[in-house]
Order: C-alpha cells, then sequence, then structure tokens
C-alpha cells in the first residue's frame, strides 16, 4: 500500500513514526491529516534520508530551494555545491531543475548526497533529450518518452514531481481569448503548451492521467501539481487563464487521492499583496485543502537583484492566510543561473517569511523561538544571541565587524544603550 493508503486504512507505516518525531506531532494526528489531503509527505521508496518531513495543514511551513545546472553552466560540481549550502541554510527540500550537462548523472548524483526531499520536473529532460540528442524540436517528443523519463526519475528516487497536468485544450482557450502582458512564463507550461500546438493534440499528462498516477504510485513519488498558467507579471494575477487550470487541478487532485497518490499544489508567482490571501483562499477551497506550494509570490515586478525580498514579503502573507509551502527566489531571479551565494540568500529569506506566518498561524514553537531570543537581547547576551539566530555565522559575522565590542553592548550604542541605561547598569 502506499502512504496515503496506509494513512486511510490505520496502518502504522514507519514513515509516519519519523514524520511524526520530526513534526512534533503524534503519528496518529499525521496519519488522520495524510488521510484527510491535507498533509502530504514526500518520501519515495528508494530514497534513504533520515529527516522525513510532512508538509501541509498544523505543521510548520516548508521552504524549498531550487537547483540545477544549465546549458551555460552543465558541471555537477556547483550544483552540489548549492545542495549542501542549501541544506546548511535550512532548506527543507530542493528540486533538481537541470536542463545542461549529462541530467541522468547530475539528478543521481544530488539524489545520492541530498538528505531532505528532492523534486525534479520530468518534462525538462524528455524536451532536453528531444532536442539536443535527437536534433528535434519541442513537440517532437514522444509520449512515451516523457512518460519512460517520469518512471526512470522515480525509479532513481525523486520524492515528488512537479507535473503540468491542468493544462488542457480548454485552459488553453481561456488563456488565449484575452490578452495578457508576458504569456506563458512556466518553462514546463511552455513546453507543454508548445507541444499541444504542434501536435494539435491534448496535453497527454492529461489525458493518460491515470498511466501517470500508476507510476506515481508504484515508487511513491508525490504528485505537485504544476500551475503551467501561472501570472509572470502583476499585471496577468488572477486572470481567467490561471483560474481555469487551477479548477482542473482541484478535478486532478480528487483524481489522485483516489488512485492512493499524494498531492500538493503549485501556485502563483506574481501578485499585488491584495490579492494573495484570495488566492490561497480559492486554491484551498477548488482543490479539497491540499497543501499549497507558492512560488513566492513576488510583490512587485521593478525589484531585480532583491527578488528574494519581494519574495519572502509575498511569501509571509500566502503562508499566513494558508500556503504550506514556499519556493524560495534567490536575487539572481531574472537575471542569471543563482551561484551558492544566491541560493544560500534565497533560502534564509524564505525561511523568514515562513517563521514569520507560523507564528501568525499559532505553529506550535515557533513564538517560543522569538520569546528565547528577547530574553537573551535583554540580558545582553551576545552568544546566546547568535545561537539562536536563523543565521548564526552571519550573525557571528557581523558582530565581530563590529570590533567584537568589549563591553556587554555593541559598536552602534555601545554606554548608550537602551536596555542598559533603562536597568540603571
Amino acid at each position: 500500500m502506499s502512504i496515503r493508503e496506509d494513512a486511510i486504512n490505520g496502518n502504522m507505516n514507519p514513515v509516519f513514526e519519523n514524520c511524526a518525531k520530526n513534526e512534533g506531532v503524534t503519528p496518529r494526528q499525521l496519519m488522520e491529516s495524510v488521510a484527510s489531503g491535507v498533509v502530504a509527505i514526500p518520501k519515495n521508496i528508494h530514497h534513504d534520508f533520515e529527516k522525513v518531513i510532512g508538509i501541509g495543514k498544523g505543521l510548520t511551513t516548508k521552504v524549498n530551494a531550487n537547483i540545477g545546472s544549465s546549458k551555460d553552466h552543465p558541471g555537477m560540481r556547483q550544483e552540489l555545491e548549492k545542495l549542501c549550502v542549501s541544506i546548511k541554510a535550512g532548506a527543507h527540500a530542493v528540486m533538481d531543475l537541470s536542463m545542461g550537462g549529462d541530467l541522468d548523472e547530475v539528478r543521481r548524483g544530488i539524489l545520492k548526497n541530498c538528505p531532505v526531499p528532492l523534486g525534479t520536473v520530468p518534462i525538462y529532460q524528455a524536451i532536453v533529450e528531444t532536442v539536443e540528442q535527437r536534433n528535434g524540436e519541442i513537440g517532437d517528443a514522444s509520449v512515451d518518452h516523457i512518460f519512460k523519463t517520469i518512471e526512470k526519475q522515480a525509479v532513481d528516487g525523486v520524492d515528488f514531481m512537479t507535473v503540468h497536468c491542468g493544462i488542457t485544450r480548454n485552459s488553453l482557450e481561456r488563456l488565449e481569448g484575452h490578452k495578457r502582458v508576458m504569456g506563458v512564463v512556466s518553462r514546463g507550461g511552455s513546453f507543454t503548451i508548445e507541444w499541444m500546438r504542434k501536435n494539435n493534440k491534448e496535453n497527454p499528462l492529461f489525458e493518460h492521467f491515470d498511466d501517470l498516477l500508476a507510476i506515481l504510485k508504484e515508487h511513491e513519488v508525490s504528485l505537485s501539481l504544476g500551475d503551467g498558467l501561472r501570472p509572470g507579471c502583476l499585471a496577468d494575477a488572477t486572470d481567467r487563464g490561471q483560474i481555469q487550470e487551477l479548477i482542473h487541478l482541484g478535478e486532478l487532485t480528487q483524481r489522485a487521492w483516489d488512485a492512493g497518490v499524494q498531492v500538493f499544489i503549485e501556485g502563483p508567482g506574481h501578485m499585488p499583496m491584495d490579492q494573495i490571501m484570495a488566492n490561497i483562499l480559492l486554491q484551498k477551497r477548488l482543490c479539497h485543502g491540499a497543501p499549497f506550494y507558492v512560488l513566492g509570490p513576488l510583490v512587485t515586478d521593478v525589484a531585480p537583484g532583491y527578488d528574494h525580498i519581494t519574495c519572502a514579503i509575498g511569501g509571509a502573507i500566502a503562508a499566513s492566510a494558508g500556503a504550506d509551502f514556499l519556493c524560495y527566489v534567490t536575487p539572481a531571479e531574472h537575471l542569471k543561473l543563482p551561484s551558492s551565494d544566491d541560493v544560500r540568500e534565497g533560502v534564509i529569506a524564505a525561511r523568514i517569511a515562513a517563521h514569520a506566518a507560523d507564528i501568525t498561524k499559532g505553529v506550535p514553537g515557533a513564538m517560543e523561538w522569538d520569546n528565547k531570543m528577547a530574553e537573551r537581547r535583554n540580558a545582553l547576551d551576545w552568544k546566546g544571541q547568535i545561537d539562536l539566530a536563523m543565521d548564526s555565522d552571519r550573525a557571528k559575522q557581523f558582530r565581530e565587524e563590529g570590533g567584537a565590542y568589549k563591553g556587554s553592548t555593541c559598536s552602534m550604542c555601545g554606554e548608550y544603550c537602551a536596555i542598559k541605561v533603562y536597568k540603571g547598569d
């Protein structure tokens, strides 16, 4: 039986005990949440790692880091470095979005060294191999090749896969029935649409959805239903194309659950702040409470070089409204392949957003962390503050750059420190 089927039937799978311990809940509570679909536990039977996590209602908001090679930077070494940086910075999951070099070698190398759930977008590999190795075009990818790629990655141990099943002829008609500023910005979404246009056929990932589910269930891969029609700028947010795809994703969620496959839903990338809460509520309603995985959202389009900040603002609002999984954005977003430093900045920014939201959601332990920091600050306990910091290395660096102030205060206020003055010290 799959993890979902075990939960429904009350079978105490060891995965529940491991995950419950890491999440600070009881195995029984976790099983009930998985059975109802509001929590997913991404854990492929072929991928062994210690810290099994849950994503969804009642648990801490999780953060994902995207890494992966490109045609211009095809090596695996730099991606393994980014993996290490992501984990050290506190990412709960990682996605390999590689499109350059030996994709099997890169993915397997990352999987071998990945102590957290790993996700992929299988159509990337199917398209790259069709274009680069077979001298074809995007629309030449065969259905058989696409599904064999999905199966190969599942056998390798990928824990969750983003698959753009919600792009159908119907949703494409609605998208093309009105003008967007930026059209389609999802890479997987654009590949799928190009395939549909060239072949004049329905999306094979939608048409053969049951075959997809059979592969995912056999290897215990969680289904991340991709948002191929997500808005790529504020002007396109919450339009008919996005919402039509979301309606399809809700219908596919129920089919996946019925097949024993765990699901989470991917959400929009660019959105004005005043639309975020409505989008979260709409997704939860249309997709039956399934966990929601958002890219940001980015709340302005005019901050290239600082999009980890625009992402954190939107992520905090989204998570406080009920989003369960935040995909980081790095300062390099829209500009280049991120470096290891960019990755670290992105993870920390997303973790700040996630934690801020967990406080408002009343997640056990969230506010206690901040209370401990307040106590250390009030005591002018610098080591304690550094140890509690989300990024202890950065906190220690700044403390030392301030001259490692010899007194009990810092180099900002010195003897005029408000805390010291108030205490009469």
